[in-house]
């Protein structure tokens, strides 16, 4: 079985590592779009500019031509896609424009796309009857509770696959659920990606409690009000809502919203310290998918009538419209209500 990841940042890394612990040398390619970077994890044995201190095995294949880092892959093999969700629709247009047989694909990103408020499958789904050229590829997310260190550094995780298809959670299984990681199936793909999308929102927003001082108290009022309202959005967006007790739901989010190595929780810390949000941001180094689809969740939110609150206020953080202490007292001024 071979495995190609497109995309050699942290978490493309990360996982990279994670399947060629057990496949044979050469089935495992991580693509790189930089020959500079490529060429420097050959050198060094380490991705030093997004996960470094993690050794590569040295089973593990660099690739900087998009082409042949999609021609090695078979009807039987797995392509991942570990961009940002902003290179989402850019990237699967491209793999299926030069997909000569159905392939089994599926991505990591956390998020909707800018400015159209899609879930990942929805990109894929619409880049498919544009690109697809009739062949019938499998689709699905892998999510879940991770950090890229952590995983790197060969520490336990669990993740879930979604997919319609049995057949690719088998197939993803077979790539990660080794060792150190355990991988769970579920066909509720709207579940697993509108948890991957709201968690990083509402850990912005646990982020500025701390970062306030505002004490444990809070902090779980944000996280069980944000996994109800997190609830709600998936259960209208046709989705399970049991899915967000899972690991792509109150598990990511817990891990997100207090881990150190969090960069959404950050963004929230140094947003309640009066720092702007492009100062965050530039010296953060990576993406925070958080600030990214805020506004987007919102809108999701509005399109489909469903109350939210916390991340309504975090979305007015993050444009500039409120300050961290503003939203604050505006959540706390809300009139009472009913637990659901």
């Amino acid at each position: 079985m071979k495995v190609t990841l497109l995309g050699a940042g942290a978490w493309g890394t990360a996982m990279a590592v994670q399947a060629s612990k057990h496949l044979q040398e050469g089935d495992v390619c991580l693509w790189s779009r930089n020959s500079e970077q490529a060429s420097a994890m050959n050198k060094t044995g380490e991705n030093q500019s997004y996960l470094p201190g993690v050794t590569l095995p040295k089973s593990l294949l660099l690739e900087t031509t998009f082409a042949d880092a999609i021609g090695r892959l078979s009807s039987d093999d797995l392509l991942v896609i570990a961009t940002p969700m902003s290179g989402l629709s850019e990237t699967i247009a491209k793999v299926l424009d030069l997909a000569k047989h159905p392939l089994n694909i599926v991505w990591l990103c956390k998020g909707l796309e800018p400015n159209t408020a899609l879930l990942p499958h929805q990109v894929v789904e619409r880049e498919d009857r544009l690109h697809s050229h009739g062949l019938k590829h499998t689709y699905g997310a892998l999510s879940g509770p991770s950090f890229a260190r952590e995983v790197g550094e060969g520490m336990p995780c669990a993740l879930t696959v979604a997919s319609a298809s049995g057949n690719l959670c088998s197939i993803v299984q077979i790539a990660f659920h080794q060792g150190n990681m355990r991988i769970y199936a579920s066909d509720d793909l709207i579940g697993v990606e509108l948890g991957g999308a709201v968690k990083n929102v509402l850990a912005i927003a646990a982020g500025i409690g701390d970062g306030l001082d505002l004490g444990l108290n809070a902090r779980a009022a944000v996280l069980t009000r944000g996994l109800a309202e997190m609830m709600r959005l998936v259960k209208a967006a046709g989705g399970k809502p049991e899915t967000c007790m899972g690991l792509t739901g109150a598990g990511d989010l817990i891990l997100t919203a207090t881990g150190d190595l969090s960069r959404n929780r950050r963004v929230g810390l140094l947003l309640a310290d009066g720092k702007s949000l492009p100062e965050i941001l530039q010296g953060l180094g990576h993406v925070a998918e958080g600030v990214l689809c805020a506004s987007e969740v919102g809108k999701l939110a509005t399109r489909l009538g469903v109350e939210m609150p916390i991340t309504a206020m975090m979305g007015e953080v993050l444009s500039g419209k409120l300050s961290a202490q503003e939203a604050v007292k505006k959540l706390m001024g809300r009139d009472p209500k009913i637990e659901t």
